[in-house]
């Protein structure tokens, strides 16, 4: 019989519904029965495309016997870590601090009241390795809770103090360019000179640090600081993280040189690929970032985009019970397929008789193009034209296979990172397909997941459900303003608005001076979480940060700008010390040590001229870029255009830094001089006034 999670909507509770374990969903029945049974809790959190969840959940959870061991002793939750990153947050800090490490399944165990006191991750059904068995683990922790009931409660009490968020928030210094240029340095030091990115296996795309480069770059001329975005993007982009095939990104490479991947793809990860890349063809004019980023949304399109315009979450590793199988070629494979262009297709993507994957191949493009080129007798684009034709052919042919399982839940916050990069790609790219892209899905976002001014977090089968957390309202508000930036139609920043004073409203903590991740009215947890740091995706504080900020800039709001700032200097000591557990948040502190670029163009938005300068402004990479457009009639509530006339009739650019602008521009050469100069560390023209 199914259990309880039969009634949920998330893909990864329902993966478990027919386990014999006697699975509760996070919520008061589950606390409830622990309190009244006096029960100590076993927490289970992953998510679905989590390939050592499925091995866990084969092993342990599908196991009779293990099964009836967890009943006897256990109130059994499941969490989706994607629905609740409260929870994730929260119990994932105490598994560190117990552990040293983290990650997924994560298993977590809980006083009745919800206090951890032991924890760790994957534990395997037999012991092997130095690793306890789970049955094991299971029959010590109720053991101890039973009878040394006194070594728990002390735990309890240790554990409840890494809750403490006083660190964060009680500081004398102040953010300035120094803490910028130490990041900087310490980036530098830790770059991988021979592979790219930073440290060793595994690697994760360090896509956050890579844009605080590229704004160090464009601000100071340091060649080095572009070398470490450009190398790294193309190693990432030519090895196996990146699906050679199909375009998107997997979620790290178990190496330290990315060829072999955890075979999930994840929204997040590609949606802030995609912006990245996006900014990188602006600084570069490269057209191998540029085909990337366009594959990379054509998967996205075609995979992972709902019939009513929303994105899903991710796309699993696993097909047929084993990782990666979906996504791995043989010599005869190609072979058959590719005909006579096969030695070309194989010697492009590494592909031998050995394989370089548990005896298959995991496509990936070893040989610079250019060599490959040469070699083959062929101009660079007749070579990427022979591949394309080649990889519609293999694509064509894998779609045949058994397809790994998709989480079909839609997230605000990781639809709200997407929506920002397809509005970017659109904007640079000038491509009318992918705007379409993104205001179909802005438009979904703000009819399903807005209600009443608050945010909810999840839309599955036409439900939405779970109220949103802080990443959520500050990523939806940040995609709304993206799509303002595309369209220059004031409907998104007056969204982006209402979003902002509500999330203000619920999040804000005036005795802490600083964000929480749940609002004020939301569950009551152990602790209230606050989590700055940029892991995965950014944090909900600096992405917060970052909305405050540009809608400072486009309302002149010093209130909006104040709190904004306030929330990074308290995060000033931090930024100095770990700057890569801060990326996004770097970003955000540049543009406000270093002032926004404003760039306000004025006119007849349908007019060939408009468009002309707004082609201009979007073929430029810009840090800290805050653009508007339209007529003076559009300065409410966008004070950016107020003021701004035209000259000679035609339309105008106004190219500014704190409301202080350059000579206004009609022409496009004039503006790329003045947006050259403003994006970096050169100021060549006279401000007017």
């Amino acid at each position: 019989m199914p259990n309880r999670l039969a009634n949920e909507t998330s893909p990864y509770l329902l993966q478990h519904r027919d386990n014999p374990v006697d699975w509760y969903p996070w919520g008061e029945e589950a606390l409830s029965r622990a309190r009244s049974e006096d029960r100590p809790i076993l927490l289970s959190i992953g998510y679905a495309a989590c390939h050592w969840c499925h091995v866990m959940a084969h092993e342990s959870f599908e196991d009779e016997e293990t099964a009836q061991l967890m009943n006897q002793l256990f109130v059994n939750i499941k969490v989706d870590r994607e629905e609740r990153p409260d929870l994730d947050s929260i119990y994932m800090q105490a598994v560190q601090a117990l552990t040293g490490h983290g990650g997924w399944p994560m298993t977590v165990f809980l006083t009745p009241e919800g206090v951890p006191f032991f924890g760790g991750t994957y534990y395997p059904p037999a012991d092997r390795q130095g690793m306890p068995s789970f049955r094991r683990v299971m029959q010590s922790v109720a053991d101890a809770y039973r009878n040394r009931r006194d070594a728990i409660t002390s735990t309890s009490e240790q554990l409840r103090q890494i809750y403490d968020i006083e660190t964060l928030t009680k500081t004398e210094d102040a953010l300035n360019a120094h803490t910028l240029e130490l990041a900087y340095r310490s980036h530098a030091q830790r770059y991988d000179i021979r592979h790219g990115g930073f440290g060793g296996a595994p690697k994760f795309p360090p896509t956050m640090s890579l844009d605080f480069l590229l704004r160090y770059w464009k601000r100071t001329g340091t060649a080095y600081a572009l070398e470490m975005v450009t190398d790294t993007f193309r190693r990432m982009s030519r090895g196996g993280l990146y699906d050679q095939i199909g375009g998107g990104f997997h979620r790290y490479t178990v190496d330290g040189i990315w060829l072999v991947p955890h075979f999930e793809k994840m929204l997040y990860d590609n949606a802030l690929l995609v912006r990245l890349g996006a900014h990188l063809w602006q600084a570069t004019k490269d057209s191998e970032v540029r085909r990337v980023v366009n594959d990379t949304l054509t998967w996205l399109r075609r995979e992972m985009t709902s019939p009513e315009g929303g994105f899903y979450s991710s796309l699993d590793a696993d097909s047929e019970g084993h990782e990666g199988k979906f996504y791995v070629w043989s010599e005869e494979e190609l072979d058959s397929l590719v005909g006579d262009d096969a030695t070309l297709v194989k010697n492009y993507f590494g592909v031998t008789s050995r394989g370089n994957f548990e005896g298959r191949n995991i496509p990936n493009v070893a040989v610079d193009p250019g060599v490959t080129a040469t070699r083959s007798g062929l101009t660079a684009d007749e070579l990427i034209t022979r591949i394309e034709a080649a990889k519609a052919t293999l694509y064509a042919e894998r779609a045949k296979r058994v397809w790994p399982g998709r989480d079909e839940k839609i997230l605000a916050s990781w639809n709200g990172l997407m929506l920002r990069g397809v509005a970017t790609a659109a904007r640079a790219f000038g491509d009318p397909e992918l705007l379409r892209l993104a205001l179909t899905n802005g438009e979904f976002l703000h009819r399903e997941m807005v209600r009443a001014g608050r945010v909810m977090r999840s839309h599955k089968s036409g439900e939405t459900r779970i109220p949103g957390f802080l990443e959520d309202y500050a990523a939806l508000g940040l995609g709304f303003i993206a799509l303002y930036e595309a369209t220059f139609d004031d409907v998104w920043v007056e969204r982006a608005m209402s979003i902002a004073e509500s999330m203000v409203s619920w999040f804000w903590g005036d005795s802490a001076g600083a964000f929480f991740d749940t609002a004020s009215d939301a569950e009551a947890l152990i602790t209230r979480p606050r989590d700055i740091t940029d892991n995965a995706m950014p944090s909900g504080t600096s992405m917060a940060a970052d909305l405050l900020l540009h809608l400072g800039d486009l309302t002149n709001d010093s209130a909006t700008r104040q709190r904004a700032m306030s929330v990074l200097d308290s995060a000033a000591p931090l930024l100095a010390k770990f700057p890569t557990g801060f990326g996004h948040l770097l970003g955000v502190a540049d543009m406000a040590v270093h002032g926004a670029i404003e760039v306000a163009l004025v006119g007849d938005r349908a007019s060939e001229g408009f468009n002309r300068l707004e082609r201009e402004v979007a073929s430029h990479y810009v840090p800290s870029l805050v653009l508007a457009g339209g007529g003076a009639a559009s300065s409410d509530p966008i004070e950016l255009l107020a003021g701004r006339t035209l000259r000679g009739g035609l339309p105008t650019a106004y190219v500014c830094r704190a409301y202080t602008c350059d000579e206004p521009a009609t022409d496009t050469a004039l503006l790329g001089q003045q947006l050259e100069a403003a994006g970096s560390a050169r100021r060549t023209s006279t401000p007017e006034g």
